[in-house]
């Protein structure tokens, strides 16, 4: 039996993976609401695919607690957020959940950690841990290190078909681990060190921040001279060696916008170029209230509330607002004092922020612009009821001639 501790974004499905492929799963989180609605079939958040992987989970046994299971196998995918003033892992939710297994384990126990976590975590703070209880570690308990590597709106096709990463000490905890995730996992899986694999998973999201900071600033310099990012783009990746991204209104996720922290919190002396990336890609929700301000000083508009954020998802089509540039936007405006500017997002059915609404007819109907925060297919297929407004498309999607751009 595989314990996975840990059902969010990425526990859950990779649960209802292991669990698919046959193995005998318990699903265990400390949210006693979650829990009751999975074990009741209601699956927590939405994910294309998801409820057809829950059904052959259900059917193969997968079972949910907030106990912790006395097994051999663990695999921890729990929050890690970063504190932001010193821009450090607060590794706080993995050693509680390392502790909570060393509890209930069988000697010998292998503890896999998935969460994204800064290079040398495990040293830091999961080996003294161990040491602490007076544990050996590679005989009464052995740590592995496989770190996610799937994105909200296309998990479980990432799931099976991305390559993954696992570090361990011992060669042949590294081959058991892969055997569980080969029971599911179509590509590439790669054995490596643990420090290795963490360091690996943190600088993929760092280039990818590193290279949506060069397009930011791209959109930030075109605009200052009234040129066409867009066109410049377009034009320069017909250079067989050039792949400029899209700019946007900002960073979001618990992934892009986070892990680079990690290396310019542990390394600040060294981390020059990732610093600069990460002060300009939070800097773009600032851009966007200033386009938001020349639209309003050009057409005469002085009442914030005729303002609507169109997207409060960190990306299209998912509902997962963590770290959403819409939200970051929302917390300058709050710094000035913009009060009453209205949100709308088809995916987001709870109310998370003040004037939000619910329904998209009656938010176009409040307000005189929109701005595209997120490029959902919603507002895609819905042109004709926004064409009539004044437009700040974020995203390059709107096919109205006078829509503005970043």
């Amino acid at each position: 039996m595989i314990n996975i501790i840990g059902l969010g974004y990425i526990g859950l499905p990779t649960a209802l993976m292991i669990a698919k492929s046959g193995v005998k799963v318990v699903g265990t989180d400390n949210n006693n609401k979650l829990v009751k609605s999975l074990s009741e079939g209601k699956l927590t958040f939405e994910e294309k695919g998801l409820g057809e992987l829950f059904e052959e989970a259900i059917s193969n046994g997968i079972e949910f607690s907030t106990e912790y299971q006395k097994t051999h196998t663990y695999i921890l995918a729990v929050p890690t957020p970063f504190n932001k003033e010193s821009k450090k892992l607060d590794p706080k939710y993995v050693i509680s959940a390392v502790n909570s297994v060393l509890d209930n384990c069988e000697s010998g126990a292998i503890i896999v950690i998935e969460s994204t976590i800064a290079p040398g975590t495990i040293d830091k703070y999961i080996r003294p841990e161990l040491e602490r209880r007076g544990l050996t570690i590679g005989v009464d308990i052995h740590l592995v290190h496989a770190p996610e590597r799937i994105t909200p709106g296309n998990m479980i096709y990432e799931l099976e078909h991305n390559s993954r990463t696992i570090g361990a000490d011992d060669p042949e905890i590294s081959g058991k681990v892969k055997k569980i995730y080969s029971g599911f996992c179509k590509s590439e899986i790669v054995l490596t060190d643990i420090r290795s694999a963490e360091m690996s998973k943190v600088i993929e999201n760092t280039y990818r921040d590193v290279n949506i900071a060069f397009a930011n600033e791209l959109a930030k310099i075109c605009r200052t001279d009234n040129m066409d990012v867009y066109e410049i783009t377009r034009i320069a990746n017909k250079h067989p060696r050039v792949n400029i991204l899209q700019p946007g209104p900002g960073v979001g996720g618990h992934c892009i916008s986070v892990d680079p922290w990690f290396l310019v919190g542990d390394y600040p002396d060294l981390t020059n170029l990732i610093l600069t990336a990460r002060k300009t890609n939070d800097s773009m929700p600032r851009h966007v209230l200033g386009r938001i301000r020349d639209i309003m000083r050009e057409h005469g508009i002085k009442d914030i509330s005729k303002v609507g954020l169109y997207g409060l998802a960190y990306k299209e089509n998912v509902d997962d607002t963590r770290e959403s540039p819409t939200l970051q936007l929302l917390e300058r405006m709050d710094e000035h004092l913009a009060f009453g500017v209205k949100v709308f997002d088809p995916l987001v059915k709870e109310r998370i922020v003040d004037h939000q609404f619910m329904n998209f007819e009656d938010f176009i109907n409040e307000i005189e612009i929109v701005v595209v925060m997120v490029g959902h297919d919603h507002v895609k297929n819905n042109m004709e009821l926004i064409k009539d407004k004044l437009v700040l498309d974020t995203k390059n999607i709107c096919a109205i001639d006078k829509a503005y751009k970043l």
